[in-house]
């Protein structure tokens, strides 16, 4: 892997990451933020966040295939890379049937759309791919850096490492609260789950890793939300991301639910780091 991403990443919706945010995430040791939320456009801001630190990688998670096209996406590549080299992974993937009018085939389309950044001058190392399934699994092994999973499990990243096989990028999100009441953080949790409980690919990985109609119905069973969501104070958290790191993975990018998300990173940091 070209691009060291470190042990530890912090995933967060691009709107709310800036120049300080990435600052202060790379002072704690964090060798990533991947941007989520399907950002778009030239992805301009990338380069101010770059600009604000000296190491940290910006990962996208991810650009949406149906919203750029590959020749585009690949001109904001060449710009980022060439100002920042090993500093930029540009994470794609198709994203939801329920959010995209023209979602159809993904497979076939993300076959093409890394046909096109091929075709581009893309370089494999310096992308990866969104990965549930064994089959988009196995393509992010061939055809990119490797797979960056979301809403999963440690059971998933095992699974998924022995799919990639050696010596590719693994690097799954995972959601975290941090709190010491039990029934305070599952609510949190859970607000963030039950939107994914309406989007069929996700609904799909999670009966394949063993839960439930009963788990999946509703607002999610206290079971699903616990598996999905790391709660407790930070030694506890930090068991639960390290068990994603001991089934495979090569770094976990973390996702903070709490209203103020720095207590958790700089616990985590301590912990972790």
């Amino acid at each position: 892997m070209a691009i060291e991403l470190g042990k530890l990443g912090i995933w967060r919706h691009y709107s709310g990451v800036d120049a300080q945010f990435a600052a202060e995430a790379e002072k704690l040791g964090y060798g990533a933020i991947w941007l989520g939320a399907s950002p778009s456009g030239d992805l301009s801001y990338v380069d101010d966040l770059l600009a604000a630190t000296d190491s940290l990688v910006i990962a996208t998670g991810i650009v949406n295939i149906w919203q750029d096209e590959p020749a585009d996406i690949a001109r904001v590549y060449e710009r980022i890379a060439g100002k920042y080299p090993d500093r930029f992974l540009l994470g794609v993937g198709a994203g939801h049937r329920e959010a995209t009018k023209e979602y159809k085939k993904p497979y076939t389309a993300l076959v093409d759309y890394l046909d096109g950044l091929d075709a581009a001058g893309v370089p494999v190392e310096g992308r990866a791919l969104a990965a549930l399934g064994p089959k988009v699994v196995k393509l992010a092994g061939d055809r990119t850096a490797g797979a960056h999973p979301y809403l999963t499990t440690p059971e998933h990243t095992r699974e998924t490492r022995e799919i990639l096989g050696e010596g590719k990028l693994l690097a799954p999100e995972h959601k975290v609260v941090l709190g010491t009441d039990a029934a305070e953080t599952r609510a949190i949790g859970r607000k963030t789950v039950k939107f994914y409980l309406g989007l069929s690919n996700y609904v799909a990985n999670l009966r394949k890793l063993g839960f439930t109609d009963e788990d999946l119905e509703g607002e999610g069973s206290d079971r699903l939300v616990d598996a999905l969501v790391l709660q407790g104070d930070a030694p506890t958290v930090a068991r639960g991301v390290s068990a994603h790191l001991e089934a495979g993975a090569d770094h976990v990018n973390i996702q903070v639910l709490n209203e103020d998300p720095w207590p958790a990173y700089r616990a985590l940091a301590a912990e972790l780091l």
